[in-house]
């Protein structure tokens, strides 16, 4: 499939970061402090830096293959049907994480917000959202992440950084928290939280200058991941963990305890909740994007725009799977966890197997010089 070259290193390193910086924002110290206590800050830490390694994995490979999704490349790497076999996962996995962000969404829409509106209005207006925006092409794909940007990393920093004067930093010791079991399964929670940058299997071979896909890989994992790690410190110095672990959306309570300079707002949250519900939108819109043209690759389909409303409706029933708040959470974080064998399993895989080839390639060549001399 040709892509339009349009995408620049710094879209598509505002792509990556308004993709992963979504729904998860709100839980994620919880996960974090579930894990370790007052090791949240070293849990988040080391999920950072798996996530970074996976997203190298992705982003060698799209260097190596410049043209070319993780679709298209795989069967040249793995053989036609292999490769579909595990394109089909890719697409039902990221079709299950739009799902669990449209239903995230709506709990948190009618138990803060809409108190009275049902919770199927808002997760199928959420995605009947998504799924308009989704037809668009790469470089309008592109464009909605740009927009949206300023709106969503500058309100954030602001808010935690106000916060932050609340802070009493004997919370966040020890270091490596009281359960160190715990930490584990808490670092692969908060890997899972960077799987959206899987987005960049698409936005690769859109760029004009694919050899700088690693830059953007770079400034978009250190912006993310500052503002995930920045979140953590804050609420966890604010609150401490014991309190933490008895509040749903740690996040949101921290902006309700923020105020700006002068009492111009006493209370945050209202604003954090308008700059969540934009972050919330362009990952549902990056997840569903993947999914909807991953399956016009694998079905050998020059348009995507097929499948904009194809797979709504089932996206829609497995969002509405979980019986209630606690069910969802736990879903996610299983589905999170094992989500790291396709985002981060399967890249590494198709990378070592690229790299024997090339090895393969390389004495060929070898000796067919040693022959001609």
């Amino acid at each position: 499939m040709e892509y339009p070259r349009q995408v620049t290193v710094i879209q598509a390193a505002i792509v990556l970061i308004s993709t992963i910086i979504g729904v998860g924002v709100l839980a994620l110290s919880l996960f974090a402090v579930r894990a370790a206590d007052s090791g949240a800050t070293l849990v988040t830490v080391l999920g950072i830096l798996i996530g970074l390694v996976g997203l190298w994995i992705i982003t060698v490979l799209g260097m190596r293959f410049p043209t070319k999704s993780i679709i298209e490349y795989s069967e040249d790497l793995i053989g036609k049907w292999t490769a579909r076999v595990f394109s089909v996962l890719i697409i039902a996995f990221f079709s299950q994480l739009t799902a669990l962000a449209s239903r995230e969404f709506g709990e948190v829409v009618v138990t803060s917000v809409l108190t009275k509106t049902p919770l199927e209005v808002t997760v199928i207006v959420m995605l009947l959202l998504a799924a308009l925006s989704s037809r668009a092409d790469m470089t309008t794909f592109t464009y909605f992440h740009h927009f949206y940007f300023p709106v969503i990393v500058f309100p954030l920093v602001l808010i935690v950084v106000l916060s932050l004067k609340n802070a009493q930093l004997v919370n966040l010791l020890p270091v490596w928290g009281n359960e160190p079991s715990g930490m584990l399964a808490g670092m692969l929670t908060m890997a899972a939280l960077f799987q959206g940058s899987f987005v960049m299997t698409i936005v690769i071979p859109a760029m004009r200058r694919p050899e700088r896909a690693m830059i953007a890989s770079y400034v978009g994992m250190l912006i993310s991941g500052g503002l995930y790690l920045l979140i953590v410190v804050a609420t966890v110095a604010v609150f401490g963990a014991e309190e933490i672990k008895n509040l749903v959306w740690p996040t949101l309570e921290l902006a309700k305890t923020t105020s700006l300079p002068a009492n111009i707002l006493e209370r945050l949250d209202g604003a954090f909740l308008a700059v969540w519900v934009t972050a919330v939108f362009t990952t549902l819109l990056s997840t569903y994007y993947l999914a909807i043209h991953f399956l016009s690759q694998l079905l050998r389909l020059r348009d995507h725009k097929l499948f904009s409303f194809f797979l709504l409706p089932f996206i829609y029933v497995i969002a509405m799977i979980p019986q209630n708040l606690l069910e969802m959470y736990g879903v996610i974080q299983i589905v999170g966890r094992w989500g790291l064998m396709i985002t981060i399993g399967y890249p590494f895989v198709l990378l070592v197997v690229a790299l024997i080839r090339k090895n393969k390639k390389k004495s060929r060549g070898d000796q067919r010089v040693a022959k001609s001399d």
